[in-house]
Order: C-alpha cells, then structure tokens, then sequence
C-alpha cells in the first residue's frame, strides 16, 4: 500500500482552538469557570433551549437526564435497538426497564408506531435516538409522547446543528444531550451536554455532575452525585469550536453530497436516509448493502478496505445482540428483525469536515474492488 491511509474520521481542530486551550493552560482557573458557562449558553442557544448542563460525555449526560426526570427502578423506557449501547446503559444504571421496538427501515430512527404499540401502565418515557444525525421521525415521537403523557428524552448526541422543520437538535422533549467525542460534528476530546428549558432539572443536573453538591461550600453534598465535571480546557475547547459550527456543518455536508454524487451509480448499495439534507448535521456516512448480501460478505469488504488503507467500520451491532443484553434483559437475536437485516449490512465509510473529492474517488475505487462480483 503506497498511498497514505484514509482515516475513519478525523477532527477539525484549527489555530482558534489550539490558542483557546493554550489561554486557558496560562490562567489559573482550570475547573468550573467562565468558559463551561460560556460552552453550555452557546450550546443551548443552538438548541433552542435556556439551559446548557456541561458534562464529562454523552453517556453522563444521558444518565444525568434519567436521574433528573426521576425515571427508576422497573419503569419501562421504550428506545431503540439501533444505536450506540450508552442509550441503554444509562437506564440500567438506575435499574429501569429499556424496551426495544425495531426500526423504521427508511430512516433508521425508531418506528413511531411500534413506540405506541410497546406503551403499559409501566412507561415513564420514551429514548429515541437521531441515528447517524437524521432527525425524522422526532416531531412524531414528541406527538406520542404528549398524548400519553410520557417524559421524552432525546439523544441528540449524533445530530448537532441539525434541523427539523423549524426546531433544531435537542428541542424535543423534556431534555436534549449532545456528545463531542472526537468523531463527532465539534469535538472537546470527551465530553457532553445536556440542553433544557425547565430551571429545575438544570440545577439538579449541576449539583449532581458536581459530586451532589448545591451550594459553594466544597465539603457539602446535598444528594447522591457524580464526578462528571467538564473541565475548562475541554470547555474552551467546545467553546472555540461552537463558533466554527456552521463552517464545519457546511463542509461535511459538502463531503456527504461528493459521496452521494460519487457513489449514486455503484451497484448494490444503498446511501445514507436524512432528512432536510438542506439542514442535516451528519455524524457519519453510512452505507447498506443491498439485501443479497450476508453479513459475512459485509465483513470481507470491511477487510479488504482496511488492507487498502480506506478506514471503515460496521455501524452498530444490535444492543439487544449484545451478550451482557441477552444476559440481562432475556433479549435474543431474531427480536427485531428490521435493525438485525441493516445492521449486518452497514459500513461507515471516511467522513470528517476536510476529507477531499480525490479521497472520495479514492474510497469509491476501493469500495467497488471489495464488492464481491454478483454475476
């Protein structure tokens, strides 16, 4: 392999950034300071939202909302199978019941009419996730919500920046969460964010990131809380990179449209579903093999991409086809049948806001050398 390996992805870190960590490096005030309030304004302003809890991840933020909004012990949750695992994990920490209901197989997002069909007497909430970044299906979930008076959280973390109608990622439900690993729309290195409207829930929500603590006093804990505290290096990072959002957004739709043009005419696959692709926030592109091929074909040409230096991987495995899942909660693979027959097909291919029309031919070239002939 002579070329230059593609990465999977790759953050968009500037000069800006570099010198918005470096100022902080050069104050005395490394925690809890003016720059997480500055990050967490900023994200709820781009939210919709009043109030921005900044947090240590995406999965703290998820817990956080679930502390918050009361959702315990056997309530029912009703979420999606297709996603990162962090969507179920965080209603196991507090020993709720998720429930699973399949997919919709155009937008990959959770079926708003499985949703309805799963809701008892036990539902306290529903966890719909913006798989990939696309946003269909939420002003539906909201719907369904109001009308069985339900709590909503949405797990916005793959979808900042992005718009649905007229409201923006993490406007839906109760509460909003956003996540900036380094994979994501704006990075922090790790790091997350919950977004709401009830003044409540967000005080809750900073004593509780704050080890419990409600007021100044470092040695007084007022509740039961946590380590996860978003420190001012991480948040001046966030900072600096929320005020390039709309740049960054522009170029990985521009890189999600050269894929589209470019891969349009390859044979047995199918491109990303998204909504307002106008307004969309991609997280990553992801492609599905058409339905005549295995999951075992998918993992060759997995294989034979990474030889060929083009970084890609399956996006995700089921959470209910997770052992520790089946081991918990009874699931099985054969359950939802819909997430299973996508999820065996899926590849992400590169994708970050600087990656170049050469490195996409280059990726479409490889891409067809791994397909297996279907003749």
């Amino acid at each position: 392999m002579s070329e230059k390996p593609i990465p999977l992805s790759s953050p968009d870190i500037t000069d800006s950034e570099r010198q918005a960590v470096a100022d902080v490096l050069g104050s005395d005030r490394l925690s809890i300071g003016p720059h997480t309030e500055a990050f967490e304004d900023a994200v709820a302003k781009r939210a919709g939202r009043k109030y921005g809890v900044a947090v240590n991840s995406g999965t703290s933020a998820l817990h956080l909302c679930v502390k918050a909004l009361g959702i315990e012990e056997n309530d029912e949750v009703i979420t999606t199978p297709f996603s990162f695992v962090a969507t179920t994990n965080c209603l196991l920490f507090e020993r709720a019941k998720p429930v699973f209901v399949d997919i919709d197989p155009e937008s990959y997002n959770a079926d708003p009419t499985a949703i309805e069909a799963a809701i008892t007497p036990k539902t306290k909430a529903i966890l719909p996730v913006e798989v990939f970044g696309n946003m269909a299906c939420f002003d539906e979930y909201e719907r369904i919500a109001r009308k069985h008076n339900l709590l909503m959280i949405e797990d916005s973390c793959e979808a900042l920046g992005g718009v649905l109608g007229d409201r923006p990622a993490g406007n839906f439900g109760n509460c909003g969460t956003f996540a900036f690993y380094p994979n994501k729309q704006i990075t922090t290195g790790e790091g997350g964010m919950i977004v709401t409207d009830n003044e409540e829930m967000r005080d809750l929500c900073v004593s509780m990131r704050n080890q419990g603590r409600a007021t100044e006093a470092w040695l007084s804990h007022a509740r039961l809380g946590y380590n996860y505290r978003m420190s001012e290096i991480t948040a001046a990072l966030g900072e600096a990179q929320m005020r390039r959002l709309d740049e960054i957004l522009d170029k990985r739709r521009r890189v999600a449209e050269m894929y589209n043009n470019a891969l349009s005419d390859v044979e047995g696959i199918h491109l990303p579903p998204m909504a307002e692709r106008e307004n969309a926030s991609w997280f990553v592109y992801v492609i599905r093999l058409a339905d005549g091929f295995t999951q075992s074909d998918r993992d060759a040409i997995i294989e034979k991409l990474r030889t060929a230096g083009v970084g890609c991987s399956n996006y995700f495995v089921p959470i209910h086809a997770q052992p520790y899942i089946m081991e918990m909660l009874g699931t099985k693979v054969g359950d939802f049948p819909i997430t299973e027959r996508l999820a065996a097909r899926t590849i992400a291919l590169p994708f970050f806001a600087n990656l170049t029309e050469g490195q996409v031919a280059r990726v479409k070239t490889e891409l067809i050398n791994a397909l297996p002939s279907r003749g």
